[in-house]
């Protein structure tokens, strides 16, 4: 497998580029910048880009899909949306991978993570030492029931591959972050959203950009 976290351009966001060698079918996730260096990158490798994918609909996820869509083929593949409309537990083929499908609502309603071969495209859902921000409480539950319920299911050698890079490192393990991400180390839903109504605070005390 043919795997690149790629940085791109507005608050550190990443994209990623999936490809199988032997079939040479390509994705690309979260295009939200830099078209022209994204293709390019799928071109270096001889890749044919069949997919599309948004982790979620922000702009900064998104933007750019029309534009590589247009120099690819390539078709949109999203929640519920898209040429190829997704829902949880699907798979996407790509040549011999399979991509899952898992959709982890409470940063947006269609937030999505996508696993391939033990990585976990992460979006905005969850970040190395963070997790994705929340409209109200509603959201936060949501987002909350989505990191245990979901990603908890998940071995914890799964590898963390998230949209933006907020942490201390550019990936992650979920075992790493059950040990050491301060919202995962919560010890309830209640606990969960006070820090995220507290987090300016929680940062300022303990150094954390």
């Amino acid at each position: 497998m043919i795997f690149e976290q790629i940085r791109t351009a507005g608050d550190r966001n990443f994209s990623y580029l999936i490809g199988d060698e032997e079939s040479g079918e390509a994705a690309l996730v979260d295009p939200g910048y830099l078209p022209e260096m994204l293709v390019g990158r799928v071109r270096s490798h001889h890749l044919r880009l069949k997919y599309v994918l948004n982790t979620h609909g922000h702009a900064d996820h998104t933007a750019e899909n029309r534009a590589v869509m247009q120099q690819t083929g390539a078709l949109l593949a999203a929640f519920e949306r898209g040429d190829v409309p997704l829902g949880h537990g699907d798979v996407l083929a790509l040549g011999r991978l399979a991509i899952e499908v898992l959709h982890t609502p409470g940063h947006t309603p269609e937030s999505t993570c996508f696993l391939v071969e033990g990585k976990l495209l992460t979006g905005d859902t969850l970040f190395v030492g963070k997790v994705g921000g929340t409209a109200n409480r509603e959201a936060a539950v949501r987002e909350y029931d989505s990191l245990h319920r979901v990603l908890g299911a998940l071995p914890p050698q799964t590898e963390v591959w998230p949209g933006h890079d907020y942490g201390v490192r550019p990936s992650s393990t979920l075992g790493d972050e059950w040990r050491e991400n301060p919202f995962l180390l919560r010890e309830n839903l209640e606990a969960f959203c006070e820090l995220k109504e507290n987090w300016t605070e929680y940062k300022r005390i303990h150094g954390i950009r």
